[in-house]
């Protein structure tokens, strides 16, 4: 399998992040790729650095003062903090919410404006993360728009939070959402399964009025964690869109044999919409030792997973997005290429 990382993404490196009152020491750490790096190289996988794609790929889902705000913004704020513990990073703490509507011209009041929680600090190197982690996801969306059956971009950092013109979550450009598009355009049906922990807000939102691009989540109940505000059962898509989103929330702490079903429910919905190609948001949050704490699936339960999603014999994107218990990360992922290489064999 032909496998895209950027080196890029260790530029991008927060230290802390606010969650309420807390800081906390910051999840999407280098070192979660490269933990994934070690088991993919173990396992003789072929790693190759994308080439640079520019700005049309990612416009075609984002909206281009957005863009320029995470491409300028980290220079902005060293100007209006150029000293002091603000000046480290853009982090925002004021957001419009329901009834506030106007789009400030401070990079201050714009970084509430564009950034969506206290997760998405930009620094110096963030930008450039941002780029080669999209360059990672275009480059395996083309493996498979030139007749490849497989292909994994290790994005970082991760992108399914992120709606056209909003970022939250660790995430900035939504990578999946980005790959799905190039292959819609050319190929016409496409599916997105998410089976991160959290639910995909941002990429369901960019999809939600489409019946071109499938999308199913599995996920912990967002009445328990992040995002909190989307990923009922309810949410089903509008207006050209209705009934191609599935949701299948789960009660918190379910283990292997509540999510390997909700799992398999999902992929019968995907087995009936008939995509052309699969994009996968590849997620090991999910995991019973993950800091998020809210499933408890096994490293078995992966191996489970990948053989259920390379069943299905759909030329298939993975694309890296949460996975925060470092130290299992590589025996997670092994277990899930070897369930999904076993299947496709």
């Amino acid at each position: 399998m032909k496998v895209f990382h950027a080196d890029a993404h260790a530029g991008h490196a927060p230290s802390h992040y606010a969650l309420g009152a807390e800081l906390l020491p910051a999840r999407d750490v280098p070192g979660r790729i490269d933990a994934l790096l070690a088991a993919l190289r173990t396992r003789g996988h072929d790693v190759l650095a994308p080439r640079a794609h520019g700005l049309d790929p990612l416009r075609a889902v984002h909206a281009d003062d957005y863009l320029e705000f995470l491409r300028t913004a980290h220079d902005r704020w060293a100007q209006a903090f150029p000293s002091g513990p603000r000046s480290a990073s853009v982090l925002p703490y004021a957001f419009p919410c329901r009834h506030m509507g106007a789009r400030p011209a401070s990079v201050l009041g714009q970084a509430g404006w564009y950034l969506g929680s206290t997760t998405v600090p930009i620094g110096a190197g963030t930008w450039a993360a941002i780029q080669g982690a999209a360059d990672c996801a275009v480059a395996g969306a083309d493996v498979l728009l030139a007749g490849g059956r497989e292909a994994y971009a290790l994005c970082r950092p991760p992108g399914h939070h992120a709606y056209a013109d909003l970022g939250a979550g660790f995430c900035y450009v939504n990578n999946a959402a980005v790959a799905a598009q190039r292959l819609a355009r050319a190929l016409g049906r496409v599916a997105i399964v998410d089976v991160d922990v959290h639910h995909g807000n941002g990429t369901q939102g960019l999809f939600y009025e489409r019946a071109d691009v499938q999308f199913v989540s599995v996920h912990a109940d967002p009445d328990f964690g992040f995002p909190f505000f989307a990923g009922r059962a309810d949410e089903t898509g509008r207006g050209a869109g209705a009934g191609f989103n599935l949701n299948l929330p789960l009660a918190p702490r379910t283990r292997d044999e509540g999510w390997l079903p909700a799992v398999d429910a999902g992929l019968g919905r995907v087995r009936a919409f008939g995509p052309a190609a699969l994009v996968v948001s590849l997620g090991f949050d999910a995991y019973e030792k993950d800091p998020s704490a809210l499933l408890s699936v096994s490293t078995e339960g992966f191996r489970a997973c990948g053989r259920a999603i390379g069943a299905l014999g759909v030329p298939t994107l993975l694309v890296q997005e949460g996975g925060y218990a470092v130290d299992d990360l590589g025996t997670n992922l092994a277990a899930f290429l070897d369930g999904f290489a076993g299947a496709r064999s």
